[in-house]
């Protein structure tokens, strides 16, 4: 049973009845992704790359293997394709402030969607006013059923240089239809940048059959641990992008009186000591997501949205945020007169962990006139029984606010 793998939750561990539903905030850790970060810190931990004795080696060596595992899991053409960042935020900057300085200049336009994360929109807005560059969204369908497909067909058709956008939004239970918008773009000379946050490692994401030119991803929102995400790049505009942080390893020759010669990518963006024992630990996270299934945990995670979500909306005013019918397994929702900490307070204190405020996309949910929501988030390892919990709570928490 997939819920056993994950220590925090086995009954005989954890000594009290926790429902995590935080999933889209971070996702918990199977077992073997923690015996292998401890072994890793057992037996094979040193610095990487500059070294030439046994530790350093055997560190090298996981450290490039998390490289091709997840270049394998996103069907890149190559490893060298895969940066690793911090996260998913620090992939964004990352172009924003290498291709987007250099390849971006006033009177040009960005194409953003209104439902991006903060990560996806605050770096794209700060370079937009420092350059001159003009910045435009495509609009979202009522209460954020959809994108806006019909104006994104036009917006896109302007040739805008770059249009960034989001894979699954982190507050709609939605899916954007990747293929299909890198296919437009790409037909009028359009970079893409798709935040792939929430969707990999939570369903199948293939950058060959998407068509996208970079993608970002973190490592814990799919099992993983903290401190580690990935830029993608296409191997010819990673070739062509000068350095954003500069320091040790990402140099081939230094010099007091000239300009430094840099490294290939993937190290020229590699800046200082990586998250070496995080690659580790996100390289098995891979592995067993691999052995799970990608399609399964898909279906389950989006079954059991719906499951909650159809009940919660026989709540009166209560509103759920998004499709009726979800495409991922993120339920937000509003209840009318009652505040979204408020519900989350009530929930913690009968064991059920939700997330609560604007989910890091204020805009939007300003837009959608609920500044502050409360989140559920399914993943593998939650169950039926816990996304009745969820309704059964909440039920209770309306009755007791509205008493």
């Amino acid at each position: 049973m997939i819920r056993e793998q994950f220590p925090f939750l086995r009954e005989s561990v954890k000594g009290h009845d926790l429902i995590y539903l935080d999933n889209a905030a971070s996702s918990q850790k199977p077992e073997r992704v923690i015996r292998r970060m401890s072994r890793f810190l057992e037996s094979e931990y040193a610095n990487v790359h500059r070294g030439i004795h046994l530790l350093s080696e055997r560190a090298t060596n996981a450290y490039e293997d998390a490289r091709r595992e997840l270049a394998s899991f996103l069907n890149a053409e190559s490893a060298e394709e895969i940066i690793f960042t911090r996260g998913t935020t620090e992939a964004v900057n990352l172009v924003a402030n290498s291709w987007g300085r250099t390849n971006l200049t006033a009177g040009d336009t960005i194409l953003l969607t209104a439902m991006e994360h903060h990560a996806n929109l605050l770096p794209w807005l700060h370079l937009a006013r420092e350059t001159g560059v003009k910045v435009e969204f495509i609009p979202i369908l009522e209460n954020g059923a959809a994108l806006d497909l019909e104006e994104a067909a036009r917006l896109i058709a302007k040739a805008p240089k770059l249009f960034a956008f989001v894979h699954v939004p982190n507050t709609l239970g939605l899916e954007n239809p990747a293929k299909e918008l890198c296919r437009l773009a790409r037909e009028v000379g359009t970079t893409t940048f798709l935040d792939a946050a929430q969707s990999v490692g939570h369903q199948p994401v293939d950058v060959q059959e998407i068509g996208c030119d970079f993608l970002a991803c973190s490592a814990h929102k799919m099992c993983g641990p903290s401190g580690i995400g990935a830029l993608w790049g296409r191997r010819e505009l990673l070739a062509a992008m000068t350095p954003w942080q500069l320091g040790g390893e990402m140099v081939d020759r230094a010099y007091y009186d000239k300009p430094a010669i840099y490294r290939d990518p993937p190290a020229r963006f590699e800046a200082g000591t990586p998250p070496i024992l995080e690659a580790a630990g996100w390289a098995e996270a891979i592995r067993f997501l691999k052995e799970t299934g990608l399609d399964p945990i898909r279906a389950h995670s989006v079954d059991l949205a719906n499951q909650a979500s159809e009940q919660l909306r026989a709540i009166e005013g209560l509103r759920i945020f998004g499709p009726e019918n979800r495409q991922s397994g993120i339920v937000t929702f509003s209840i009318e007169g009652v505040h979204a900490h408020d519900v989350a307070f009530f929930a913690n204190e009968r064991g059920l962990a939700l997330r609560a405020g604007h989910h890091c996309a204020q805009p939007l949910m300003r837009m959608l006139g609920s500044p502050s929501s409360s989140r559920a988030s399914f993943y593998l390892y939650n169950t039926t029984d816990e996304a009745q919990s969820l309704v059964a709570i909440i039920e209770e928490c309306v009755r007791f606010f509205r008493a």
